[in-house]
């Protein structure tokens, strides 16, 4: 699996594009702003994108959906508890301004919960339930990769601070359900740079 990443919009959030070599079927993470850019990227490696899918609903993550969902036909994904933030710039944090307009996506074509497998090409990724920055916030695991959202980031964790967030859940979850995993997975996050699990687990201060 090959991953190419974008640093789009406002507040500098990492789409992804992940797609297997050999199909040229591939998937986009978290398209948050930018979606010229995004669709040159996959028109430029010829890929088919079988799935926009996002890890959380808040608008720097889905501000892209509409415009790809259009232009590549293809479904769009996210955690049923984070569904209704698709359409309502309330939920998802748009309404004060900080992308510069009202975000307000298409509904969701398939409603993902824990476990579910998320495949195209050859690959394959598990979702991964991490509530605790939003309540729908989700993990991919697969294909040697960690695709963490607002979860994890290299040395810190998403806020928790905003309506529906919660320290305690988050920091469980990722113990629980992130760092008991292969310490070689690479964590690819919604912000910054990427990182791994091993390091995390030494190095992250809410995590000890």
């Amino acid at each position: 699996m090959k991953i190419k990443a974008l640093v789009v919009g406002p507040i500098m959030e990492n789409c992804y594009i992940l797609y297997d070599e050999q199909t040229l079927e591939g998937i986009i993470v978290d398209p948050g702003d930018e979606a010229t850019s995004i669709l040159n990227v996959v028109d430029n490696l010829k890929l088919h994108i079988k799935y926009i899918v996002n890890t959380h609903g808040h608008a720097d993550h889905i501000g892209a959906n509409k415009e790809l969902g259009l232009a590549l036909k293809a479904k769009l994904a996210i955690h049923a508890d984070d569904a209704c933030m698709l359409t309502d710039p309330h939920l998802n944090l748009s309404e004060n301004g900080y992308m510069g307009r009202p975000i307000i996506s298409q509904p969701a074509d398939i409603i993902l919960h824990e476990g579910d497998i998320i495949s195209f090409g050859n690959c394959n990724l598990k979702v991964i339930h991490t509530p605790g920055h939003t309540p729908g916030g989700i993990c991919l695991v697969g294909e040697g990769v960690v695709m963490s959202g607002d979860s994890l980031f290299a040395g810190s964790i998403g806020r928790t601070d905003f309506p529906t967030g919660s320290m305690t859940d988050l920091i469980s979850n990722l113990k629980a359900k992130i760092l008991t995993l292969d310490e070689n997975l690479t964590v690819f996050p919604g912000h910054g740079e990427a990182t791994t699990i091993a390091y995390e687990k030494q190095i992250n201060p809410y995590l000890g």
